[in-house]
Formats: structure tokens, sequence, C-alpha cells
């Protein structure tokens, strides 16, 4: 009996390390249509791929004017999370920049869109302490 549980379990763990490929496979192929590279992310795929998605349609939106609007995508982006996810998300956007910031648990994502660079994070909604 115990031989039937390891083989059991062994066969469990293989199948889900191949579902986990395939949803990685299926991921990477829907952020190359986008011409998106995530350099960093503690965030779910459901609101990467919706930061991603934003940030793809105001970056069509702005190019037709021939450049990037970097603050307008930053102010879309935070807007966009701020009304769908609730308050404290924030927003810089541009080709070269340095940061050091400290973001709420599954509230980071730091990814590049074409040759544009996004860091999207949210804080702690706590009132300060005075």
């Amino acid at each position: 009996m115990e031989k039937a549980e390891e083989e059991l379990e062994r066969r469990s763990k293989f199948l889900n390390s191949l579902i986990l490929k395939k949803k990685s496979v299926e991921e990477k192929q829907q952020n190359e249509g986008l011409n998106v590279c995530v350099r960093a992310s503690d965030m779910s795929f459901a609101l990467q791929n919706h930061a991603f998605k934003c940030a793809r349609n105001n970056l069509d939106a702005t190019m037709a004017c021939g450049k990037v609007d970097s603050k307008r995508l930053a102010l879309a982006l935070k807007k966009e999370f701020d009304s769908t996810y609730g308050p404290a998300w924030h927003c810089i956007v541009g080709t070269s920049f340095g940061s050091y910031v400290t973001h709420s648990i599954g509230g980071f994502l730091y990814f590049s869109i074409d040759k544009v660079y996004v860091l999207l994070f949210r804080t702690a909604v706590e009132p300060l302490n005075h």
C-alpha cells in the first residue's frame, strides 16, 4: 500500500510540473505578443497582464504622435490601478531612472515594454502616526 501511495504522489508531482510549464509557456507567448519583458515582480499574473495590456494600449495611442509620453502613461496606469484595485498605487515610467521603494505584498511590478521601463507598485494604506 505504501508503494502505491508513493507512486501516486510521484505522478501527481509530475503532472503538476507539466501544468506549471504549460502555463509558463502560454504566459511567455502572450507577453511576447505585447513586447513585454518582466524585470522583477511580486504581483499575480492577472494583475501583471492587466498592467501589460493597459500599458500597450496607452503606448499605441500616444505613439501615433511619434513620441512616448511617459507622464501620460504613468498617469493612465496609476488611475487604472487605483480605480480597479483601490488607492495607493504609484507608477514611474521612463528610459533611465533609479528607485528604491517599499511596497505592499503582491503589489510590485517592474517591466519593460518596447524601450520604455515601467515601475508599478502599491504602498500600504495605513494612517500616519504623529
